[in-house]
């Protein structure tokens, strides 16, 4: 064959720019950081089948847990003697966390304790979420915790904003709590009830109390988690 004689291929430098600048192009949209919002992440706290994530609690150590803290058709019941509670076994700091609760038998009282720090004990460290019937909202202070709002030292409670929004007793009632480092808000039921600033401790566990009154909860669940 004459070497000499064989047709060179025409090699289009369009061509070429154009593949470039698609690759470019490809790289950006990779590379760019997403202008979408971030799915919000969820994290169960319940199974929804038994608690054997969770730590039980009671101040009486000669009582049985297992005959406080139950799972009864598709729900946890808390007993409400002896006084304790059932705590996370991870701790976490900036947290949207959501529980629904009930009384089946009549008024009583409980709370969601956040950020439980220190020695498990009757009243640990904590910051509670009371759920005393006609309470709920109210801001409970335990333990040494403190928060920019809870001014008056000789109480431990600060009030919550409005008249009770929790529904009739027997109904579900719904608690979103947003914690952050710097601030807890409180809803019941959608109603904004508290907020406190500045609060000390600002993580730990997260727990559900037992104080005199069968109770029941269910859809225990974290958003936009940190843990620690």
């Amino acid at each position: 064959m004459d070497i000499s004689s064989e047709r060179k291929p025409n090699f289009n430098l369009t061509y070429l720019a154009i593949i470039i600048l698609i690759l470019i192009v490809m790289l950006y949209l990779v590379m760019k950081p997403s202008s979408r919002k971030q799915e919000v992440t969820r994290l169960n706290l319940w199974n929804g089948q038994d608690i054997s994530g969770w730590i039980l609690i009671l101040a009486d150590s000669s009582a049985s847990a297992d005959t406080v803290f139950q799972v009864n058709n598709d729900v946890i019941r808390i007993g409400g003697q002896p006084f304790g509670y059932m705590r996370t076994k991870a701790e976490y700091t900036d947290f949207s966390l959501h529980v629904e609760w009930r009384w089946p038998k009549g008024a009583g009282n409980s709370g969601v304790f956040l950020n439980i720090t220190g020695p498990d004990q009757q009243w640990p460290a904590t910051i509670e979420c009371q759920l005393m019937s006609g309470n709920a909202g109210d801001l409970v202070f335990l333990g040494g915790s403190d928060a920019t709002e809870h001014v008056d030292k000789t109480k431990w409670t600060v009030p919550k904003f409005k008249e009770s929004s929790e529904n009739v007793i027997g109904e579900w009632n719904s608690y979103d709590i947003h914690s952050r480092n710097d601030s807890i808000i409180v809803y019941v039921n959608g109603v904004l009830q508290n907020i406190c600033t500045n609060p000390e401790p600002g993580s730990g566990y997260i727990g559900l109390q037992s104080e005199g009154a069968p109770v029941e909860f269910k859809n225990i669940y974290l958003e936009n988690i940190t843990e620690r």
